[in-house]
């Protein structure tokens, strides 16, 4: 499932090609690409969860802005290891996630088929959650630079 989430994104989204396939049209296409209908199926729903999630009220996160500490559930834990726990907090702390981003892309997630996620996919999460989060365009071009970006030199 998760393959055919990169495939829409890189070929769709990321590339800026407009997506004016209809649902049977899509699902033909990913078809022929090589993906079985059931995975098909359950990327297209978690995208559908996704623009729902999107478009909802959350009254219990209205401050966007504001400052929490996260408790991750154990199977929260069990999917998210150290390291992309570890990367959720830096990238609140550099403002590229907010609390409700934050909660869209633990949903996302949740919901992936992935027993566990490694932290390459769980940055390829945020990006498809922030492009599709409306008010969040300068987050998403610092998470493309922290992708995308070569570090030069040696890290220490």
């Amino acid at each position: 499932m998760f393959d055919i989430l990169m495939y829409l994104f890189e070929n769709y989204v990321h590339s800026e090609v407009e997506l004016l396939v209809d649902e049977d049209e899509l699902t033909k296409e990913l078809t022929r690409a090589g993906f079985h209908q059931g995975d098909i199926l359950k990327a297209l729903s978690w995208l559908e969860r996704l623009a729902e999630l999107q478009e909802s009220d959350k009254p219990y996160l209205c401050n966007h802005d504001q400052q929490s500490f996260r408790i991750y559930t154990a199977d929260e834990a069990d999917k998210l290891d150290v390291d992309c726990r570890g990367f959720l907090l830096f990238l609140e702390q550099i403002k590229v996630l907010n609390v409700l981003t934050r909660e869209m892309v633990i949903d996302r997630v949740m919901e992936l088929d992935e027993p566990r996620l490694i932290l390459e996919d769980l940055k390829w999460v945020v990006l498809m959650v922030l492009f599709n989060a409306p008010g969040n365009e300068s987050a998403y071009a610092q998470m493309e630079d922290l992708i995308f970006e070569e570090p030069d030199g040696q890290l220490h």
